[in-house]
C-alpha cells in the first residue's frame, strides 16, 4: 500500500450556477461520521467520509457547502494564474524541510558544480549558466538530501513500531502519484519529493508505511495503529495533502 500524492477515490460532481464541478471521494476512518470537504491550491475538491456512507448522502453534505466551494476555488484559480514554469534562475524560491530557500545560480568556470544551502540560500555553482544543469544540480542535492533525511527520521520512526522486527530497507524513487510504498516484503520506497515538506509529514508517511508492515490494508485495524503511533495523524496529512501542489511543482 502507500501514500498518494493526490488522495483518489470515485468521482462525484454537482453543478452550481453555470459550472459542474468535480469532486473526489476519498475513504476515511470511521472515528466520527463527519465528511469533511477541502478544496486545494491545484483546484482538486476532496471530500472524506466513512466508507459506509452513502454517495447521495456525501454529495448532500458537498452541496450544502457549494457557496464555499465556488467561492474557493475562484480564489484559487486567481492565484493559479500567476504561476509561471521554473526557470531555475537567481531568485526563485525552493522548499526544503518546511521552509523556502532563495535559488543563487553562480556562474564560476573552472570550480565543482554543486549546490550548498548557505546563509538561508540555495548556493548552486555552474561551469555556465545553463538552465538543465542547474534543474539537475537541485534534483541531484534533493536526493542527496532526502536519503539522508529519511534514513535518520526512518531510524526515530523504528522506536515508535515495535512491531517491526527487522530494519526495512529503504529505497529513493521519485514518483508522480505517490509519497511513500511498501512492498508486501517490508521494502519502503519514499519519493525524494518529501524533503521539501516538513519534518512532522515525512514522519507521518514514514509511520504509515510502517504501519502497512503490520496491517497490509487500510483497515480499521491499519488506522487504529496509526492513531496510536501518530495521534494527530489526520491533521498533517490534511496539511500534506493542502502543500503537495507546491512540493511537487516548486
Amino acid at each position: 500500500m502507500s501514500v498518494l500524492i493526490y488522495p483518489q477515490g470515485r468521482t462525484l460532481s454537482f453543478v452550481y450556477g453555470d459550472e459542474r464541478i468535480q469532486v473526489c471521494r476519498e475513504d476515511r476512518a470511521k472515528v466520527t461520521d463527519r465528511v469533511q470537504i477541502r478544496v486545494h491550491p491545484d483546484c482538486r475538491v476532496v471530500v472524506a467520509a466513512p466508507a459506509d456512507t452513502d454517495d447521495q448522502a456525501v454529495l448532500q453534505a458537498v452541496k450544502q457547502r457549494a457557496r464555499w466551494i465556488y467561492q474557493q476555488l475562484r480564489e484559487f484559480r486567481k492565484q493559479n494564474e500567476h504561476l509561471v514554469p521554473r526557470k531555475y534562475i537567481s531568485g526563485e524560491s525552493h522548499y526544503y524541510l518546511g521552509k523556502q530557500y532563495m535559488l543563487k545560480v553562480i556562474e564560476a568556470p573552472g570550480h565543482k558544480q554543486e549546490v550548498k544551502l548557505l546563509r538561508g540560500k540555495l548556493e548552486t555553482s555552474v561551469r555556465s549558466n545553463n538552465t538543465e544543469k542547474v534543474k539537475e544540480l537541485l534534483a541531484d542535492w534533493y536526493k542527496a538530501r532526502a536519503r539522508e533525511t529519511f534514513v535518520n527520521r526512518l531510524e526515530a520512526m523504528l522506536e515508535h513500531a515495535l512491531w517491526v522486527e527487522e530494519r526495512p530497507s529503504l529505497r529513493i524513487l521519485t514518483m508522480q502519484t505517490q509519497w511513500g510504498s511498501c512492498s508486501p516484503k517490508g521494502r519502503i520506497t519514499l519519493n525524494p519529493h518529501l524533503v521539501k515538506a516538513p519534518r512532522e509529514c515525512i514522519d507521518y508517511v514514514i509511520l504509515h508505511e510502517l504501519c502497512h508492515i503490520a496491517e497490509h490494508n487500510h483497515s480499521e485495524r491499519f488506522y487504529r495503529l496509526m492513531s496510536q503511533v501518530m495521534p494527530k495523524w489526520q491533521k498533517v496529512k490534511e496539511q500534506l495533502d493542502q502543500d503537495a501542489f507546491k512540493f511537487i511543482l516548486c
